[in-house]
């Protein structure tokens, strides 16, 4: 007895390099999704590509180029559905049409609504035979900032905390370098590369004065983009000596701070000056921030940002968790005692089992000396 099924196991291993051609524009491709593209005729690869970074050719526009005059008869497989409009490049549709590309199959359908489907019908009735849904699941973790904007008005939202065995962030000092080791610590670099955003509060500023960005030397790799930094300060008491808005920080990279309406006006004036976008907004006094987390996160989606990690103190950290407003927690577990005395790393204020909250391990992986937990909230 034979099955006949929708995809065969050549398509589903190029479309598994489709994607994986897509990952490579994990730091880069903001606000656009990452797409990856690979043509096969004959059953063999002729053409491969990515897309870069916004305004740049997309993946299919590459691996077209790659291919030169072997694209045409060929089959692209696609990590997400051509675009079918003309943005800062053309539509992908044209591109693959004039190539003389007989088959697409890509992996899932565009969330964005100005391609959502039409890009699929505009090559069907162009007379090209089109499919979809091969490894969508896949396809979609590499994009999931994206889906979640162009679905929630929403970024994806990762809070990322160390911790020490028995659970804390910090001693009662506030001190806290370094409780995970080296190599923890270059992963977060990967994290914070990949994000459009990191979201910090002002008690973290103004304690520790990071810098929050991305460094080559533990990235190993160019850094050709720096994450925007936004602080969570409604009463704008971020020092005006403070690392993250000194002139070298700012040449290379926005600065947010979010307040409330009503702060300081000679504040908002001072940082300002400097360059400092000044994000006002509708105080919440049932927050301990005082900041409408919920109103920020929408006003970073209408910014086009996809992904936000959210790098804070146990209170700020909490009150994202609290709010259910993050979509995953990494958290970076080291095998040391810090006692009891310590700050916890989340300042959640519960009473009762019932009121405990829930979480889903998805991932636990070994960072060199520490382990690295990937969790999300049930029900959330």
């Amino acid at each position: 007895m034979s099955i006949n099924l929708p995809f065969s196991i050549a398509d589903r291993q190029f479309m598994a390099e489709a994607i994986q051609l897509a990952e490579r524009g994990l730091y880069t491709t903001t606000p656009n999704p990452c797409v990856g593209c690979v043509l096969v005729k004959n059953d063999k690869v002729v053409g491969r590509g990515w897309h870069v970074k916004a305004g740049d050719g997309h993946a299919e526009v590459n691996a077209i180029a790659d291919a030169g005059t072997q694209a045409k008869g060929a089959t692209a497989y696609v990590s997400l559905e051509p675009c079918s409009f003309v943005g800062k490049t053309g539509a992908c549709t044209d591109a693959l049409q004039a190539a003389g590309i007989v088959r697409v199959v890509s992996a899932m359908e565009d969330p964005n609504p100005n391609v959502s489907g039409q890009g699929n019908q505009l090559l069907r009735d162009a007379g090209l035979e089109v499919s979809t849904g091969l490894l969508s699941e896949q396809a979609a973790a590499v994009n999931r900032g994206f889906i979640k904007r162009m679905q929630q008005q929403l970024p994806f939202v990762s809070v990322k905390m160390a911790m020490s065995l028995d659970g804390r962030s910090a001693m009662a000092s506030g001190e806290s370098e370094w409780i995970t080791a080296p190599t923890a610590r270059k992963y977060v670099q990967q994290l914070r590369a990949s994000s459009c955003a990191i979201i910090t509060g002002v008690g973290t500023v103004a304690h520790d004065n990071p810098k929050l960005n991305v460094r080559e030397q533990d990235l190993s790799q160019d850094v050709s983009r720096q994450p925007a930094l936004v602080i969570v300060d409604s009463q704008l008491k971020t020092p005006l000596d403070a690392t993250v808005i000194s002139a070298e920080m700012l040449s290379t990279r926005d600065v947010y701070i979010a307040c409330v309406d009503g702060a300081s006006a000679d504040r908002m004036q001072a940082l300002q000056s400097r360059g400092v976008k000044v994000v006002e907004l509708a105080a919440d006094d049932k927050q301990s921030t005082g900041v409408n987390l919920l109103a920020l996160l929408a006003y970073l989606a209408r910014c086009e940002m996809n992904n936000v990690l959210v790098e804070a103190g146990p209170t700020l950290a909490g009150e994202f968790v609290h709010q259910r407003l993050s979509d995953e927690l990494k958290v970076f577990m080291a095998p040391k005692l810090m006692g009891a005395d310590a700050m916890p790393v989340f300042n959640l204020h519960l009473d009762t089992m019932s009121e405990a909250m829930d979480l889903t391990i998805s991932d636990i992986t070994a960072v060199g000396t520490d382990w690295l937990l990937t969790c999300q909230l049930k029900n959330s």
